[in-house]
This record gives C-alpha cells, structure tokens and sequence, in this order.
C-alpha cells in the first residue's frame, strides 16, 4: 500500500505526470504521480479500472495527464475525480529499454524526494527526459546518471565543475579531484593539501558534467562521450550522490540510508 498525503489543498484540478499505477481491491486504483506545484503525491482512483467516462484511458504509467483530485473529509487520503490524457508515451511502453530506462529515473525520483519549493524543477526535468525518450533516435549512454545529477543539482545538491574551489584556477588543461567528503573539486596542486577519498574527473568528463548543469534534457544527446570519459561521469555521479544524497542501488532498488 502507497503512502498517503494529508497535506494538499482540499480540491485542485492540474496537469502531472504518472509515475505508478497499481491494483487496489478490484477495480480500484492508486496511483503516484509528479506535480508541478505539490511533488510526488498518491492518491486512489475508485473505480478506476473500469471507468470509461472518467479515466478515458489515461491512467498509464509515464502519461501527462489533466487531473481533478479532492482529499477526504479528515485529509487522510487523496482521490482522483477524473482525468483527462494530454499526452502519452507509446513508444516509450512499447521499447523495453526506453522503457527501462523512464523506470530507472522515476524510481530515483521517488526514492530522492521532491519538495513543494523544488517541485517545479523536478518536474520540467522529467517531462524532458520522457521527451527525449519518447521522440529521439539516439540516446545518450548516460542517461539514467545525467537525470540523478540533475535532479541532485535542481535540488540544491550544485557541484561547481569550473574551477577549483581553493586556488580559483580554471580546469583547462589538467585533471581535477572531487573529494567526496567535501563536495568540492581541487586542482592537482591543491589536492595534494586535503585528505579524503577522492575521485579524478578528466577535463572533458568535467566539462560534460558541467553541461548537465545548464543543458535541457532533450540536448543531451549532444555529450557523445569515449567510454572512458564516460565512466569516470558515472563513477563520479554515483559517489557524489551516495556520499552527500545517501541513495545506492541496492538488490534492484534505490535505497536510502
């Protein structure tokens, strides 16, 4: 059973994206979804299964949908009134590896958290991706890593990747080093002065890791990167993120401790 949220207004009609949709009794619904304006909610969608005037086939995963939602009584649940599909992502549910991969992102999504304050941001950065993987041909080997940093990064998580953050100089020419404990990357000099585990990042991973900053979602297709550039991209994200976020994969899911 979803955890339920008590604290929305106690009618709104607005358009979200659907994250999960599962069974409840027979021919209920719960469904979770990302609001531009609320975050990650659930909420019950009576009859839902079998509507064909309220939910005309709209309620499937990864769908943006126009809904009307309306709390009880005591705030103790949310329900959905009705629903209205605005866009869908055939191919997406049709690809298994597309498909993999919105899972991926929806479930570090939901495992991470989003804020009312942080909602909006999260949900331009979702829309996007689902975008790219709905319309474009090739796709970015890093995906699933670029989303967790975005998402990181639009969350308040910022890593600053231009230039040291003791000396001030530029990474132009040379490596730079993340120290995890910190969350700052040094210069070769500079890091010889600090202890801690740290990661080596080559200028072409930082400028990449960079762009992910600023660059839509729907562009990152641009960032061709050689494999090795690419894994120290992934080894970087994924440290960052565990050390300061405290989310792993864990036995096929993303755990947070």
């Amino acid at each position: 059973m979803p955890i339920l949220y008590a604290g929305v207004d106690m009618e709104f009609s607005e358009r979200v994206l659907l994250l999960r949709v599962g069974k409840f009794k027979e021919s209920d619904l719960w469904i979770r979804f990302l609001s531009p304006t609320r975050g990650v909610l659930t909420a019950f969608a009576f009859g839902g299964s079998r509507s064909r005037r309220r939910f005309i086939g709209c309620l499937d995963i990864f769908n943006e949908v126009c809904i009307k939602a309306v709390s009880s009584g005591h705030g103790a649940y949310l329900a959905l009134c009705e629903g209205v599909l605005i866009k869908g992502v055939p191919r997406l549910r049709s690809d298994p590896p597309r498909l993999g991969i919105a899972a991926n992102c929806a479930a570090f999504l939901q495992t991470f958290g989003v804020t009312i304050d942080g909602a909006q941001a999260a949900y331009f950065l979702f829309h996007q991706t689902l975008q790219l993987l709905e319309e474009e041909e090739s796709l970015p080997g890093l995906l699933p890593f670029f989303f967790r940093a975005r998402l990181v990064f639009d969350q308040g998580y910022a890593l600053e990747t231009r230039q040291c953050m003791l000396c001030g100089k530029l990474f132009q020419q040379e490596k730079a080093y993340l120290f995890l404990k910190d969350g700052l990357f040094f210069c070769h000099a500079c890091s010889s002065l600090q202890l801690g585990q740290r990661l080596a990042l080559s200028v072409q991973a930082l400028e990449a890791l960079g762009k992910t900053h600023v660059m839509p979602p729907v562009s990152w297709g641009k960032l061709q990167l050689v494999p090795s550039v690419a894994r120290e991209c992934a080894r970087v994200i994924d440290g960052f993120i565990q050390y300061h976020v405290g989310i792993h994969w864990e036995n096929g899911h993303f755990v947070r401790h």
